[in-house]
């Protein structure tokens, strides 16, 4: 799974959505939830608007995971996000196949903006799941 071990961790990128899960990612480190320092954070207007080469991009950089904090029903910006999100998972996840990538290296949860505490447990989920697999 690449080289792109930090801090003896897996290296993840998370997709985060400004308006909603943007704030509970601020809020955890706020309230000090901890979370491995191997998470890093790109914020979006909204999930849909992830393209698949951008995390297909970040695996074969060296992060071990993509993790997508997706808007779920709570989006701003249409009532299609959810399926539009969805798709863009199901597609990258064939993609990832193909190209011999397990495609559970990229995982998608909707979280509200003052779900702190659920971030920081998909995130440690995550983090398992990618050091048990590297090994």
């Amino acid at each position: 799974m690449g080289g792109g071990k930090v801090n003896n961790g897996p290296k993840i990128l998370v997709f985060s959505t400004e308006k909603i899960s943007d704030p509970a990612i601020d809020m955890a480190g706020l309230l000090k939830l901890h979370y491995p320092p191997t998470v890093y954070t790109i914020p979006l207007p909204c999930s849909s608007a992830i393209k698949p080469r951008w995390i297909l991009h970040a695996l074969e950089q060296g992060f071990d995971g993509v993790f997508i904090a997706a808007d779920g029903t709570d989006c701003l910006y249409g009532e299609s996000c959810t399926e539009k999100t969805g798709q863009l998972m199901s597609d990258t996840q064939q993609m990832m196949k193909d190209k011999g990538m397990d495609p559970a290296r990229l995982k998608m949860a909707a979280l509200c903006s003052v779900c702190s505490e659920a971030f920081v447990k998909h995130v440690k989920s995550f983090t398992e799941y990618l050091s048990k697999s590297s090994n």
